[in-house]
């Protein structure tokens, strides 16, 4: 599949890292819950026709041999888990965060301050203010400003370099 080509979402198949399963449906109706059926985060899961479940071995087999289009990453849970093999095995690598600290300092820094687990792998950030895409020749990019933020708002909130799209979509995320 093309790198950051739109996949349905009646298409589209989750892949948990811990090896559970592929093809995860919604969450089961109350009392219909499976003990033995749980995403990394142990919450319960089904399957969609078509689903499968299989070994961490295999898992991360799919992801390190680039069989996954997209990853999400941003939660963290207990564990090392599978960041590193995520970020270089993904065609497409999100990272999702709140914008600042508690203390309310910039995440999005100009310089990482923690051990890289891979350099320059992430497409795309989101957070509550806004979206950011990172390009091979222009670096990031602000191209969409959540409802309620301005430009100067996140300028006065992100520490890392970044440009404007000429066309940025302002108010976006609730309209």
């Amino acid at each position: 599949m093309p790198k950051n080509k739109v996949v349905p979402i009646e298409e589209a198949m989750s892949h948990v890292e811990s090896g559970m399963s592929i093809a995860v449906g919604p969450a089961p109706e109350p009392g219909g819950e499976d003990r033995d059926r749980a995403s990394a985060g142990n919450q319960p899961i089904t399957l969609i026709p078509g689903g499968s479940y299989f070994d961490s071995a295999t898992s991360f087999g799919m992801i390190r041999s680039g069989h996954v289009n997209a990853t999400c990453l941003g939660k963290m849970l207990a564990g090392m888990g599978g960041t590193m093999d995520l970020v270089t095995g993904a065609k497409t690598v999100y990272i999702v965060s709140e914008h600042c600290a508690k203390d309310g300092s910039s995440k999005l820094m100009k310089q990482c301050t923690f051990p890289f687990t891979g350099a320059e792998e992430c497409d795309v950030i989101i957070t509550e203010r806004a979206l950011f895409r990172r390009y091979p020749d222009k670096g990031f990019v602000l191209e969409e400003a959540a409802v309620g933020y301005t430009l100067d708002d996140i300028a006065g909130r992100t520490d890392m370099a970044y440009t404007v799209a000429d066309d940025v979509k302002l108010d976006a995320f609730g309209e």
